[in-house]
């Protein structure tokens, strides 16, 4: 198994100053399902596809477009992330996370996930937004796993507040003046690409996760590791197996997307013009 040296990941950033020039991003933007449009609102853009980025992975999951977009959103310099990679689509978790070390090296200070998760919490309903407090990560290795690249952190970095406190309560801040509805819970990752089995989703409410997913968790702990400090958001798309008494799809999980895209992504730019 390939392990990435800190000069792969320099390569990355290089080739991408070569793109940007001079601009330095301070938010880095990792988008999921029906929030990737907002690439296409960042002004004076510069987009740079993955696949011409050395060592780069490309996104290969619907509805991804697979592009780094650099330039102003909310009065914000950001790099944002039209895409992730995941485990699911044949990726190492050091694969599916390189990116977050790159934006790093290109000077992100701060991070904001989003996704589309199944809702785990039988009082709460599909189309709701969460805020995610903390997650369960328990499936297979971590994306620090192998040698450590001292260059980004510590071997054995803490994990405890992956989700910064400070920037939990601007959402919270933010949600409430824009009236917007905001659960807060704990994400758990599943590797996926099936969806959960009934039985899974009973393990994870007893584990007391509130969403369950097949991203975020390998981002936000590389984040971590590299000093970053992490703002995240679930869709909860749909109720989660089991729940309900009719299977899970992609489609709806989409059309889900799209009909609670304008409150998520007030929500999301409003937080981002405060930090």
């Amino acid at each position: 198994m390939l392990h990435y040296e800190f000069s792969h990941y320099q390569a990355s950033a290089d080739y991408i100053r070569e793109q940007i020039g001079d601009f330095t991003p301070q938010v880095a933007m990792i988008l999921g399902s029906g929030l990737g449009y907002l690439g296409d609102q960042v002004e004076n853009a510069v987009a740079v596809p993955y696949k011409d980025i050395p060592h780069f992975k490309t996104s290969t999951a619907p509805g991804h477009k697979g592009q780094l977009v650099f330039g102003q959103l909310q009065g914000k310099n950001v790099a944002v992330m039209q895409g992730r990679m995941h485990h699911y689509e044949g990726y190492s978790y050091e694969e599916v996370s390189y990116a977050v070390r790159v934006l790093s090296l290109l000077g992100c200070k701060q991070l904001i996930v989003t996704n589309a998760a199944g809702c785990v919490n039988t009082a709460w309903q599909a189309g709701d937004l969460m805020l995610i407090t903390d997650h369960i990560k328990i499936f297979m290795e971590s994306p620090l796993r192998g040698p450590n690249v001292a260059q980004f952190g510590p071997r054995f970095p803490d994990a405890s507040k992956l989700y910064t406190p400070a920037l939990r309560q601007v959402a919270r801040d933010t949600a409430a003046a824009l009236n917007i509805p905001l659960r807060e819970g704990v994400y758990m990752y599943f590797p996926g690409p099936q969806y959960e089995t009934p039985a899974e989703v009973r393990f994870a409410r007893m584990a007391g996760a509130d969403a369950v997913g097949m991203s975020t968790a390998p981002e936000v702990i590389t984040a971590g590791h590299c000093g970053m400090e992490v703002l995240g958001f679930t869709l909860l798309s749909n109720m989660a197996a089991g729940i309900l008494d009719q299977p899970l799809s992609e489609l709806e999980v989409l059309e889900a997307a799209e009909a609670c895209k304008d409150k998520f992504s007030r929500l999301v730019l409003a937080c981002l013009a405060k930090l």
